[in-house]
């Protein structure tokens, strides 16, 4: 059985970013709404959860980013849904936005927390993102652990 246990889960005191695509919007709302709960449970106060949504899973590089630089959280959650159709442009954004959120975490001092399903059919998509195999709680779960050790050093 695949998962994880989450070591420190204390969210008080952190400001979180979350960048949520707006393409595929009935499976990024969904991720985004169990992250948000994630938060809360760890602790993570309303008012320190920053929601911007973008158009697309492309574009949530550049609002993470935007993320890390104005509004000065202690991590960004990026979500977005690809689903492959009968084109390239399937690889090309999965490609960009993995290496742009990469880029991101070396690049700052900030965890990028990759919440971007790449999914070969609208079936995967549903499966992660609805219901008890929805991954976005794990995604905020992963922020909380990921800021408090940059934070902390724990």
């Amino acid at each position: 059985m695949k998962g994880i246990t989450f070591q420190h889960t204390k969210g008080e005191g952190l400001h979180i970013g979350i960048v949520q695509a707006r393409w595929n919007n009935e499976y990024t709302d969904s991720l985004t709404q169990a992250c948000v709960d994630a938060l809360n449970t760890c602790g993570v106060q309303q008012e320190d959860i920053i929601v911007t949504q973008v158009p697309g899973s492309y574009e949530v590089v550049r609002g993470a980013k935007y993320m890390i630089e104005e509004k000065k959280v202690d991590a960004v959650i990026a979500i977005g849904v690809l689903i492959k159709g009968e084109t390239m442009h399937f690889e090309y954004i999965s490609d960009a936005v993995s290496k742009g959120l990469m880029d991101l975490n070396i690049a700052y001092d900030i965890p990028v927390i990759f919440g971007v399903l790449t999914c070969l059919t609208e079936e995967q998509a549903r499966e992660r993102s609805v219901g008890e195999k929805n991954h976005g709680g794990g995604w905020g779960m992963s922020a909380v652990e990921m800021a408090r050790l940059i934070k902390n050093g724990d």
